[in-house]
């Protein structure tokens, strides 16, 4: 089956990282993770990739509890660093070649980031690891994550969560939530969802990129939404 993407931004969270642990990085989740991307690559598929950085600091957390708040950012990038090493490292001892990218200048920890560079990866099979966020404190991952989207001329921005989709309020804590298959970026924002900041959710509105949010810790969902599968919510 020919998939319906030819390349994709995969946005990946870092609490889902943690697994099971509450901290930190799970293996096997982590494992996981590599082989479901490395199967969609075999398809032909071209996927750069974002990780946030919540399993190991977070920014927002860090100011709340007196951090610099341009530091406790900084701190938050330096674990999207960390977690985009331990994806790559995952990568290649399975035979996927990938390439990380640092949106500020870390060489040799990663190569500084342009879309020229990481399109020219992706081209040659590799998976662009685009660790750092934008580069700048009071920036998401999810800002990051549409930011290098929309740059490296991604089809769609998959949003790998542990829900199954968007809902009308949280699953997890409201049983009578029922979920979208599909929403407009503007019913997200009339609705007040909380599927990512609005500075995310406005940037690719106005460019263009559609998102699809599904559960990426179910094996083989990644793979479905590739081919076209009716799983997640799609955000057009």
């Amino acid at each position: 089956m020919e998939p319906k993407y030819r390349r994709v931004l995969l946005k990946l969270s870092g609490e889902s990282l943690m697994g099971k642990q509450g901290y930190g990085i799970d293996t096997d989740r982590l494992n996981e993770y590599a082989r479901q991307i490395m199967e969609i690559c075999s398809m032909g598929v071209q996927v750069a990739i974002v990780i946030g950085g919540g399993n190991i600091f977070r920014g927002v957390s860090g100011a709340a509890k007196g951090f610099n708040r341009v530091k406790g950012d900084q701190m938050g990038m330096l674990a999207t660093v960390i977690n985009s090493l331990a994806l790559s490292s995952a990568l290649d001892a399975i035979g996927q070649p990938a390439k990380v990218f640092t949106a500020l200048n870390m060489y040799p920890i990663g190569d500084y980031y342009s879309n020229r560079v990481a399109i020219e990866a992706l081209q040659r099979g590799e998976v662009a690891v685009i660790a750092g966020g934008t580069g700048n404190p009071f920036f998401t991952t999810d800002t990051g994550s549409a930011l290098r989207g929309i740059e490296v001329e991604a089809d769609v921005m998959l949003k790998g969560t542990r829900v199954d989709g968007i809902y009308t309020a949280d699953p997890e804590k409201d049983p009578t939530a029922t979920k979208f298959d599909k929403i407009t970026y503007d019913e997200v924002y009339n609705r007040g969802l909380k599927v990512m900041d609005l500075t995310a959710t406005a940037l690719c509105k106005e460019n263009h990129l559609p998102i699809v949010v599904f559960d990426m810790d179910t094996p083989g969902n990644l793979l479905k939404v590739i081919k076209g599968e009716p799983i997640g919510t799609l955000v057009y």
